[in-house]
C-alpha cells in the first residue's frame, strides 16, 4: 500500500492534475478514504465498484415505499458516495489503478446517478424534473470526456455540481422527505430538492462550459 503522500500524488495524476491540497475539505475526505482503504488492500477494486452500484440500485426500492422508508433510501445513497471513493483509493493505493478500471468506474458512476434520479422520481418528483436531474448529472463528465478527446488534458474547473454534491443533495433530499413525512407530503420536499439539483446542475455546467471553451480556444 502506498503511503498517504504517495497516494495523494497518484490520485492527482489520475484526476487531471488536480491538487487535493488546495481544498481542505477534499484533502480531509481523501485522507479518510485512504485510512478506510488500507485494511482492504487485498480486496479487488472491482468488487468495491460493483458493491457501490448494487447499493445504489437497492436505494430505489425503499424510495418507492415513501414515509420513513425514505430514510433507508437516503442512507443507501449516501453510502454509495463513500464506496465510490473507496474503490478508487484501493485501486490507486495498491498500484492496481488502470485505464480500464478508470473507464469502468466512470460508467458505474453514471449508472448510480441514473438510480438517484429514479429514486427521486419514485419518491415523488415529477418525471420530467427527475430526468433533467439525471441528465445534468451526466452532462459534466460527458463534456470533460469530449474535451479530453479534443486534446484538453486538464480536468477543468471544479464546479458547484461535482459528484459529491450530487450524492449529498440526493441523500439529504430523501432524508428530509422521510423526516417530515408525518407533517408534509414527501413529494413536496423531494420535488424541491430535485429542482435545487437542476438549478445547481445548470450553474455547474455553465461554469464548466466557460472553462472548457477557454481551454479549447487556447
Amino acid at each position: 500500500m502506498l503511503s498517504r503522500d504517495e497516494y495523494l500524488a497518484a490520485w492527482s495524476r489520475w484526476h487531471g492534475g488536480v491538487d487535493p491540497g488546495r481544498n481542505a475539505m477534499v484533502g480531509r475526505w481523501l485522507a479518510l478514504v485512504y485510512a478506510a482503504a488500507r485494511p482492504l488492500a487485498g480486496v479487488p477494486p472491482l468488487l468495491v465498484t460493483v458493491a457501490g452500484l448494487m447499493v445504489a440500485a437497492a436505494a430505489v426500492v425503499p424510495a418507492e415505499g415513501g414515509g420513513l422508508w425514505l430514510l433507508l433510501a437516503a442512507g443507501l445513497v449516501l453510502s454509495t458516495g463513500f464506496l465510490d471513493s473507496l474503490d478508487g483509493a484501493v485501486a490507486i493505493g495498491t498500484g492496481r489503478a488502470s485505464r480500464r478500471g478508470f473507464v469502468l468506474d466512470s460508467a458505474v458512476d453514471r449508472l448510480t446517478e441514473a438510480a438517484y434520479a429514479t429514486a427521486l422520481w419514485l419518491a415523488g418528483a415529477p418525471g420530467w424534473l427527475a430526468a433533467a436531474f439525471g441528465a445534468l448529472c451526466w452532462l459534466p463528465d460527458y463534456l470533460r470526456a469530449r474535451a479530453g478527446q479534443a486534446g484538453v488534458a486538464e480536468t477543468g474547473v471544479l464546479s458547484v455540481w461535482e459528484r459529491p454534491t450530487r450524492v449529498l443533495l440526493t441523500g439529504f433530499t430523501l432524508a428530509g422527505a422521510g423526516v417530515v413525512s408525518g407533517l408534509v407530503r414527501p413529494w413536496v420536499v423531494v420535488t424541491a430538492g430535485t429542482a435545487a439539483g437542476v438549478v445547481l446542475g445548470a450553474v455547474g455546467v455553465t461554469q464548466l462550459g466557460v472553462a472548457l471553451r477557454r481551454a479549447l480556444a487556447d
